[in-house]
């Protein structure tokens, strides 16, 4: 069993995160994967490391996003023959037993093979709900799970990385995240081309809890969006494009229904910057006509 955790320049939230894997009722080892942070973070992971076996340390020379940091993450676990992986990012603290819920489910489905994914419960600071990371459950029921559901164990399509457990055998099937995504989406994609596109049944499992200890609870929109952020919304515009596609025509006028959506929050909810926010949204769109990214096979 590895956790996978990204991190990068925040080493106050990453001793936290460590320090809760490291008190889980059911033991892990650890894999930190460093996008290049200059905060100090390789010196105490390097005397970390020395003190504590189950952790492990590897610093990539670049920023490679989340999506290139979980890339390698992903695929250092399967090749270094760890058979399930827990990903996170590095502001996810994770209950004590939250590992031991995700495994109970994993026994309960079957194992691996059985299923693609399960996924945590995400709450913030204070116990609500976070906005960011609630998993899309499936609307339509086969009665397959009945007994399951009872249980709080639900049939999601859809996830974050914030606290999701994999067996090995997902990722050798599916494949790796797509590192050029970069940021944003990438956990979209990634839980929807298993769910979704490669149609393995994949779970919330509401008895196993984490806490997202982002600063505010809300979720992301262009249009009210701090100016310095706009970047990010060109990408994860580009990343969508590139995601709903790979699911045909259904997927083709979702994107298109989102894009609207923005459109009409630009030109009805923005206070400043209009104009540069409807050109980083059709900037985006133009770039994800032209984004074909390959997907990575490990093992």
């Amino acid at each position: 069993m590895a956790a996978v955790v990204v991190t990068r320049d925040r080493i106050a939230y990453l001793r936290q995160c460590v320090d809760r894997l490291l008190g889980q009722s059911v033991p892990c080892d650890i894999l930190v994967v460093d996008n290049a942070s200059v905060d100090g973070t390789d010196r105490w992971m390097a005397s970390l490391a020395k003190e504590r076996p189950r952790v492990r340390y590897r610093r990539l020379e670049e920023n490679t996003g989340g999506a290139g940091g979980f890339n390698c993450g992903m695929r250092w676990a399967v090749e270094g023959g760890w058979d399930y992986v827990w990903v996170m990012d590095d502001d996810c603290l994770p209950e004590p037993d939250a590992l031991e819920k995700l495994l109970e489910a994993d026994e309960r489905l079957g194992g691996p093979g059985k299923y693609g994914f399960v996924s945590s419960a995400v709450l913030w600071t204070d116990g609500s709900l976070c906005v960011m990371n609630r998993q899309k459950l499936c609307r339509r029921d086969d009665g397959r799970y009945g007994d399951l559901e009872k249980d709080g164990i639900l049939r999601a399509e859809q996830a974050t990385f914030v606290s999701l457990l994999l067996p090995a055998e997902t990722i050798r099937a599916f494949g790796l995240p797509i590192r050029e995504y970069f940021i944003w989406g990438d956990d979209i994609e990634y839980t929807r081309r298993i769910a979704v596109r490669g149609g393995r049944p994949c779970f919330l499992v509401r008895q196993s809890r984490v806490v997202h200890a982002m600063a505010k609870n809300t979720g992301s929109n262009i249009a009210t969006d701090a100016p310095a952020r706009l970047d990010r919304y060109r990408i994860s515009v580009r990343n969508e494009s590139h995601a709903y596609r790979q699911e045909g025509l259904g997927g083709v006028l979702h994107y298109l229904a989102r894009c609207a959506r923005s459109f009409l929050w630009i030109l009805t909810k923005a206070r400043n910057y209009r104009l540069r926010r409807l050109m980083t949204l059709l900037r985006g769109m133009a770039q994800g006509l032209v984004f074909r990214p390959k997907v990575e096979r490990v093992g």
